[in-house]
């Protein structure tokens, strides 16, 4: 007996080596909102400034960080404050896409660019995860990050939109920002909270966040409908924060930077501190420090798959984020792939045209064809393709892909067009075609 319980301890130490030793499994908790928790701050970065050097500054989060905004302004505001210091700024930021895409595009988006200072925005878009998977998809950004260089400043964001105001306005971050506040309390990383000033405006009655609040006061069958309301918009003295309820106007991104100024400002003499010791205790023991993307290639492939040229649309509007993509539209076409570990998912696009797949895990086909269109699908963006998830990391999985010889149901995007009888009968909505770049995986290749 004493043999296998020093066995066990043995175990249990080669685990903690190879995670990071995790605490007890954390539990959620709803976080009191405050506009800035500056934690172990920005010592490193703020040295290279002090010093004049070059600084590179990363921006990961989804579209309210794509769109020009906080994000501009905040490299703007950097360069004008601390004028003998350089900056360069890395945007990676998708619209549409959370910290789950996150944690496996961070190798290629940011980190090739060897950050000294990187923002992280996805409270919007993980708004609807568990805390589980914010944590283990967030932590595997920490970690990551922290792994290739100790010394880049990790600087956490929370967004604000009409789902979360009720949150705020109660004094407390909606469910996402307090899962993250929770992993930033942890390994000490600062956050800056943009919902404070716009949920203070709003409770004095000096913001309106959605546009529709005034939209809705002017019947639909009112003559010259639109330019009433943008009178009733200019007439009114409150700041309207968006058109949507979630992505900012420019003043609504006015506020975030001030919040942003606020922050950096609080944190600018806090010294520097060891990233590195950080790493030494997991927040949860199944974080995606692992995540990776690998690149498709031929030997994957089977059927009519082609390699996009350089000067394809597509390419050139999605290439800097996936890199080179493969295409094929031959029903029985094949993407074949096999790994050891826990998470499995491909890097493609959705579009118009596109078709559907199916995809066949350890020899059990799935139920059903999974359509590469849904209902925004007007154009083309990019997305994932989920085939593996949930297993341990010494599994070995077998992965086969197939394009299937019907069209994915197009009905689904009918509201968004203006004929639809007519339009999805166009060969823009004809087609079984995929798109694919990226293996996604929390594990690795095998043979």
């Amino acid at each position: 007996m004493k043999r296998k319980a020093i066995l066990c301890v043995a175990a249990a130490v080669l685990a903690g080596w190879a995670t990071g030793w995790a605490a007890e499994t954390p539990v959620y908790r709803a976080v009191k909102a405050d506009e800035i928790r500056a934690r172990e701050g920005v010592g490193h970065v703020m040295a290279k400034i002090r010093a004049g050097e070059e600084i590179t500054v990363a921006y990961l989060g989804g579209s309210i960080t794509a769109m020009n905004g906080w994000r501009n302004k905040t490299t703007e505001w950097l360069k004008a404050t601390y004028p003998r210091a350089s900056f360069k700024e890395v945007h990676a930021a998708i619209g549409g896409t959370g910290s789950d895409l996150g944690v496996f595009r961070l190798g290629r988006d940011v980190l090739a660019y060897k950050p000294d200072l990187l923002f992280v925005e996805f409270a919007t878009n993980d708004g609807g995860q568990a805390p589980e998977q914010i944590w283990r998809s967030m932590e595997g950004i920490v970690r990551q990050t922290w792994k290739q260089d100790p010394l880049t400043d990790i600087v956490f964001t929370y967004t604000i939109t009409t789902a979360f105001t009720n949150d705020y306005l109660n004094g407390m971050c909606n469910r996402s920002a307090s899962a993250m506040e929770l992993l930033a309390d942890h390994y000490g990383i600062p956050s800056i909270n943009f919902g404070i000033r716009v949920a203070q405006l709003l409770k004095e009655n000096k913001l309106i966040m959605d546009a529709k609040v005034i939209e809705t006061a002017v019947p639909k069958e009112s003559p010259d409908r639109d330019k009433q309301i943008r009178e009733m918009i200019a007439a009114d003295k409150r700041l309207l924060f968006a058109n949507d309820g979630v992505h900012p106007r420019e003043e609504g991104h006015e506020l975030y930077k001030a919040a942003i100024v606020a922050g950096l400002t609080r944190m600018k003499d806090l010294p520097a501190t060891d990233h590195q010791a950080k790493l030494a205790k997991a927040f949860v023991a199944d974080n995606w420090e692992a995540a990776k993307m690998i690149p498709l290639s031929a030997k994957m492939l089977s059927g009519n798959w082609q390699a996009l040229p350089k000067d394809d649309g597509k390419q050139k509007a999605f290439g800097d984020r996936m890199g080179q993509i493969w295409t094929a539209d031959q029903p029985g076409s094949k993407l074949h792939f096999k790994f050891k570990g826990s998470v499995g998912k491909i890097y493609d696009l959705l579009g118009p045209d596109g078709g559907q797949v199916t995809i066949t895990v350890d020899g059990k086909p799935g139920a059903r064809p999974v359509p590469r269109f849904d209902s925004y699908c007007t154009y083309h963006r990019i997305a994932t393709l989920g085939a593996v998830a949930g297993s341990d990391m010494n599994s070995v999985h077998e992965v086969t892909v197939e394009i299937h010889p019907e069209q994915p149901d197009r009905q689904s995007v009918a509201f968004r067009l203006k004929d639809p009888a007519k339009e999805l009968k166009a060969p823009k909505f004809q087609g079984t075609r995929v798109w694919m770049s990226q293996l996604m995986l929390l594990g690795d290749l095998s043979e």
